[in-house]
């Protein structure tokens, strides 16, 4: 029968290197042919919006899709997993903590492939629950020593940072203003719903990476037309999907001082089709929206621990 798994399975299960092993596997099966995903599309009423991404993995029997609302009540998500020979539902995964996690894991990864090998430093924007998740994928591939983080409210900042201090056990400490966050940060990182740029491209290092993870819709604007210049190489997880929501991007791209042909998908770095970063002194920038490859990959990895460790509850439906 199909598997239910609650979020407090999910975190029962989940590890993020399990998810960052899954991650990278998505994107080199998406490189490869080897998988197809469809761009987000969205149902818009005035009180809620349904937001859904589609995708298959074959090589994992898995085709499927994740769901979620967005209301001023909250936002709840659902993965749905089906055997990709069959049909069958094989799993819904509550994913919340999922999400959270893979979306940290997929800047991780990037950083990995684009990062300077020496990256000690990181400058993060946000300290909330996307936040959590992102400075710990990042910390499970980099040798960090530092992470400042800059927020708005200073009260919740201070607690986020001594929370993950303890945890990781590396120095997180809150940064006194956005410049503080990015001078003489290796890794700069931006995990907000802002929707205006957060920092200057004066403040940026020689060889610095950008993962830019909030900006996902053309109302959301992370980053400037003055960091963008000095971004090369600008890599996205799905070129096709960067074109339609990637609101960093989407000015720049409108106005023709960017070609889609200039992007580069994170797939082909790690699979050796392009190259990544070629010299230590340039600035790099992953440009993330979310893949539901990225969901199903650890979906189909998570029904087979479940299943293992006997979690979850059987639903009365599939299989």
């Amino acid at each position: 029968m199909a598997l239910f798994l609650s979020e407090k399975d999910v975190e029962e299960l989940l590890t993020m290197p399990l998810v960052i092993e899954a991650v990278e596997a998505a994107h080199r099966e998406l490189s490869s042919g080897q998988a197809c995903d469809v761009p987000r599309q969205r149902t818009r009423l005035p009180q809620t919006t349904l937001h859904v991404l589609q995708g298959a993995l074959p090589g994992l029997d898995a085709i499927g899709y994740k769901a979620y609302t967005s209301n001023r009540s909250g936002v709840r998500f659902l993965v749905y997993l089906y055997s990709a020979s069959t049909g069958r539902l094989r799993a819904v995964v509550e994913a919340d903590r999922l999400g959270m996690m893979r979306t940290g894991a997929a800047s991780a990864v990037a950083t990995r492939w684009l990062a300077r090998p020496d990256a000690q430093v990181a400058g993060v924007f946000g300290a909330g629950w996307q936040a959590e998740g992102h400075i710990e994928a990042i910390a499970a591939v980099c040798p960090l020593r530092r992470v400042k983080v800059y927020a708005r409210r200073s009260e919740r900042l201070l607690a986020f940072c001594a929370r993950l201090s303890e945890r990781l056990g590396i120095e997180v400490a809150a940064a006194a203003s956005p410049e503080d966050a990015v001078r003489d940060s290796d890794i700069v990182s931006t995990v907000t719903t802002s929707a205006t740029p957060l920092f200057d491209a004066d403040w940026l290092s020689p060889g610095t990476h950008i993962n830019a993870a909030g900006s996902n819709s053309l109302i959301r604007r992370e980053l400037g037309e003055d960091v963008l210049k000095r971004c090369s190489p600008i890599v996205v997880d799905s070129i096709e999907t960067a074109l339609r929501e990637a609101g960093d991007l989407l000015p720049w791209l409108e106005k023709g001082r960017l070609q889609a042909r200039q992007l580069l998908e994170l797939g082909d770095v790690i699979c050796g089709r392009q190259s990544g970063r070629s010299a230590s002194a340039e600035i790099t920038l992953f440009e993330s929206q979310g893949m539901a490859i990225q969901d199903l990959a650890v979906a189909v990895r998570l029904e087979a621990l479940a299943r293992e460790r006997g979690v979850g509850s059987e639903l009365p439906f599939g299989g």
